[in-house]
């Protein structure tokens, strides 16, 4: 579990997030939405030690992230698989290459275990007839594929995902999203994604976190999320005409 208490972060004079408490589970996904520049991807960047909050604590499994040395660190986010929006797929590597990258970094196993751990990833989310071609060759799904192979070839216990739709269409993402679902069940990782797709909302989340204002304004599950009063929140999530048809058929 990953729990953020009274967590502040401020950029110079500006103040970005404001006294954020979460919990995020094992075995769950956790959603956290909102606005663009509502401060919900600087929170992820918190979470993972990119960013160190002005102010507050986020505890890996009950031990503060910022408490701990730097050897600590360095294998806590060993422990961490990320799949960022833009893939940062390496473009002068292969499909295979990429994932045996943070394999050679890391791993202490053989060439050969590395290159079993790479292929079973990529069969894993089943790309793996591709391994021998570059990203350039390869559909926008494809390579966010590669990404989740590359984020769960160390097998991790904690999953960060950053906008995994961006850019795809409808049927992709739905493979996308049922792939972090499967994962995050078969690995019973952690699992925390950045977005504002709110059909992957729907879809996948087990929790839900809205960001709003400088601070957390709301969480809690698909069905309650539905059923809010909350008006901002509401403003966000039905402002498009398929969400609003939704509200109607439960109102």
């Amino acid at each position: 579990m990953i729990e953020v208490q009274h967590l502040y972060k401020s950029f110079g004079a500006v103040e970005v997030l404001r006294d954020i408490n979460a919990k995020f589970a094992k075995g769950k996904v956790s959603q956290i939405i909102g606005k663009s520049g509502s401060g919900k991807s600087v929170l992820a960047k918190c979470i993972i030690g990119l960013y160190k909050p002005t102010k507050g604590k986020v505890l890996y499994d009950g031990k503060s992230f910022h408490d701990m040395d730097k050897d600590e660190q360095r294998l806590l986010r060993q422990e961490i698989g990320m799949l960022f929006q833009s893939n940062a797929l390496f473009d002068s590597l292969t499909v295979l290459e990429n994932v045996l990258f943070p394999l050679r970094m890391f791993a202490t196993m053989s060439e050969k275990e590395m290159r079993e751990r790479a292929h079973f990833c990529l069969k894993r989310v089943k790309i793996e007839n591709s391994d021998k071609k570059f990203p350039a060759e390869i559909s926008g799904g494809m390579q966010k594929r590669v990404g989740i192979a590359r984020a769960i070839a160390m097998n991790p216990k904690y999953l960060f995902v950053d906008e995994p739709n961006s850019g795809l269409d409808p049927q992709t993402s739905i493979v996308i999203d049922e792939l972090i679902r499967e994962i995050t069940d078969e690995y019973n990782t952690t699992t925390v994604v950045i977005t504002h797709d709110m059909n992957s909302v729907m879809g996948i989340a087990d929790e839900i976190f809205f960001i709003n204002d400088k601070q957390l304004m709301w969480q809690g599950t698909r069905e309650q999320l539905l059923k809010s009063d909350n008006a901002a929140l509401n403003e966000f999530i039905f402002a498009g005409s398929l969400m609003r048809e939704v509200r109607k058929t439960i109102t």
